[in-house]
């Protein structure tokens, strides 16, 4: 490790302990993020309540580290030994939450959550366990010679994908992942593919468990949930992109039994997305609509998007580019472990690309659309959902060319930072607001894959690159991974707003340290400087 990584103390970072380490704690585990208006922590769970103040001298200091699990200054330091536990050693000042319990002495303060507090720690090593948990990180594989921006988030995202993962409780058998510790909590559904596709390059069965959490928690029916916890789970879905997840883990590690054990769960979940999410028969598909305003359509991912403005049902261009790109993954799968299904699946993945030309195909703008099934006509609105047909292989070469081309083109997607959520052309629409507008790096990620689908090699590297530029550039500046960007460079992210709202102390900002955008930050970076070329079917 260079000597000068994670040393950016910055607002809204997320302290807690991994599973990665031992023992978490869903309900009652200890998690913290650093302020926005002085110089500490304060506590977020197990409830909202208590700070932690630090000298403001010391955020200056050239020999600070913070990760997800320790930070050292040069006059404090402190490390969570366990999920309900912080010690530290050095001058703070505590002011505890209902929560918590604080014993000190001398030079040492213990703070932990107040049913499981254990006055013992106080006397464990501080500077010991600091020492064992930043090997911890030298541990993780660096690609050589990176550029020093790149080394330094690249550090970051391995230390906050720490704090990400949870260890089995209740109904979660493996150990799992979440978005962030604090306000999510839970798992999700594709953000746990997209760390997966991270965690590959570098454990594997990590990966695998990431995805195992998901699958083992599907119903009898079918029904993989958006969301799901230690205690229960949601009732609506997300993007169906687990045999994605699937095919990139075990490519990076080809374990045909766990395909053979995967296959049956894919095509149960895939079987019930097409019988329940299908209204009009047509055979393309329909994400489901929430009453709220804010939140559309949850299940889609992209919460507030215009396209949902209308509360109508939509056989949609990203849900159909998705399930066909699954189909057409599990004539690979089936290949394998069950090959008199595997023509099935390529009569499936065909057709649902002939629909989705059919049907979502805008010839006058040269792009995908959604198909409104209450006005029976295509929406108006061009979202960088419209990319996504490019993964499945529905658009053919001339089509390809026209979609590719609306990267360069000022009054639709070629914005200063790359892929705008939805078009220019849409300013009506448009808001400094999560899918109103902003660019989030898993849509950027898989366009980037669309586009090498199709031979946009330097389309998609280029794309790729000026996604880990803003990455690290926001980085470098604020010590986070952020959750979505802004598409004009105008606004940096702690100023973007979160459904209609811009508030950091509450939920309602873009959030700090977000899971997919560190693990997709890492599979771009061994991708780009291990010169690899997995992921292209």
């Amino acid at each position: 490790m260079t000597k000068h990584v994670l040393n950016i103390w910055g607002p809204g970072q997320i302290i807690a302990y991994s599973g990665l380490d031992g023992k978490t704690d869903f309900n009652h585990g200890l998690v913290l993020r650093t302020t926005f208006d002085w110089n500490g922590f304060e506590i977020k769970l197990p409830e909202a309540g208590g700070r932690i103040y630090i000298e403001p001298a010391d955020l200056n200091d050239p020999g600070l580290m913070l990760t997800g699990d320790f930070f050292q200054l040069r006059s404090v330091c402190g490390v969570l030994v366990d999920a309900w536990h912080l010690l530290m050693e050095g001058h703070v000042r505590i002011e505890p939450g209902a929560a918590v319990a604080v014993i000190q002495s001398g030079s040492r303060t213990l703070i932990g959550v107040s049913q499981f507090f254990n006055p013992a720690h106080l006397q464990l090593p501080v500077k010991e366990l600091i020492a064992a948990r930043r090997q911890e990180l030298l541990s993780f594989p660096c690609p050589e010679n990176l550029p020093d921006a790149a080394e330094k988030t690249l550090y970051k995202a391995f230390s906050q994908l720490k704090t990400q993962i949870c260890s089995p409780e209740g109904l979660i058998k493996q150990r799992w992942t979440t978005p962030d510790r604090w306000p999510h909590r839970r798992l999700w559904l594709w953000d746990s593919v997209f760390h997966a596709i991270g965690i590959r390059h570098f454990d594997t069965g990590m990966a695998r468990e990431a995805i195992d959490a998901v699958l083992n928690m599907q119903r009898k029916d079918g029904f993989i949930a958006h969301m799901m916890s230690p205690a229960g789970i949601s009732d609506i879905t997300q993007p169906p992109i687990i045999a994605l997840g699937v095919w990139l883990v075990n490519e990076a590690d080809n374990r045909p039994e766990w395909l053979a054990q995967a296959y049956p769960k894919l095509k149960a979940y895939l079987e019930w997305d097409m019988n329940n999410r299908d209204s009009d028969g047509f055979g393309l598909l329909e994400w489901y609509i929430e009453e709220h305003v804010d939140c559309r359509s949850g299940e889609s991912g992209m919460d507030n998007s215009p396209r949902f403005d209308c509360a109508h049902q939509l056989d949609a261009a990203d849900f159909n580019a998705f399930i066909a790109l699954e189909f057409e993954i599990m004539a690979k799968i089936a290949a394998v472990c069950n090959p008199a299904e595997q023509c099935m699946w390529q009569k499936r993945h065909e057709t649902m690309c002939r629909k989705i030309d059919e049907r979502l195909w805008n010839e006058a703008e040269g792009f995908y659309v959604d198909y409104d099934l209450q006005l029976l006509q295509q929406s108006p609105i061009l979202a960088s959902s419209g990319f996504l047909p490019l993964i499945c292989g529905a658009a053919g070469e001339e089509q390809a060319a026209r979609v590719a081309a609306h990267l360069q083109n000022s009054e639709t997607f070629g914005t200063p930072l790359p892929v705008a959520s939805i078009a220019r052309s849409c300013g009506k629409y448009y808001s400094k607001d999560m899918w109103r507008g902003p660019v989030w790096i898993n849509l950027n990620w898989l366009i980037a894959y669309g586009l090498r689908r199709y031979g946009y090699e330097t389309e998609a590297q280029s794309l790729m690159d000026k996604t880990m530029q803003e990455v690290e550039r926001t980085y470098l500046k604020f010590g986070a991974l952020f959750e979505f960007f802004d598409d004009r460079m105008e606004v940096d992210p702690p100023d973007l707003l979160r459904k209609g709202k811009n508030v950091p102390d509450t939920y309602f900002q873009a959030f700090h340290d977000y899971g997919w955008t560190g693990t997709l930050y890492i599979d771009m970076v061994f991708q780009k400087y291990n010169n690899l070329t997995k992921g292209a079917l």
